[in-house]
């Protein structure tokens, strides 16, 4: 059965150094997640592009750290996005056999709201 969890998330972003010579830049982030989903988020994301265009791209890797429902542990969720035009498509999928202690075997996908009240989302979700 599908699962699924809402919430919202506040996010801190650092610039780092580029990477791929010079190509793409580097942001490592901290997400405080509240809601259905409690707990905290580390990742490091790369982007490319000319989001001041409308076109830009980035992937993530980010690890979460705290409880789903009743159920608490850590899984990696894998970002995509992609601006074409200035519209944004996004894809935030639970990696593959992440999940530890009582989040072992999750698996889903996140779908993400960005608008004038900040980050909201649901989480859509299965668990053995």
């Amino acid at each position: 059965m599908v699962l699924r969890a809402t919430g919202a998330f506040e996010i801190e972003m650092r610039t780092g150094d580029a990477e791929l010579e010079g190509a793409a830049n580097r942001h490592d982030f901290t997400k405080t997640y509240t809601g259905d989903v409690v707990g905290r988020g580390i990742g490091v994301m790369l982007s490319g592009g000319d989001p001041s265009e409308g076109t830009a791209g980035y992937v993530a890797f980010e690890i979460f750290h705290g409880r789903v429902h009743d159920a608490e542990g850590s899984f990696m969720l894998q970002q995509f996005g992609q601006m074409t035009g200035g519209a944004q498509r996004l894809h935030y999928e639970i990696v593959s056999g992440s999940g530890t202690d009582e989040l072992t075997g999750i698996a889903g996908t996140l779908d993400l709201t960005i608008d004038e009240h900040g980050h909201t989302f649901e989480l859509d979700y299965t668990l053995p």
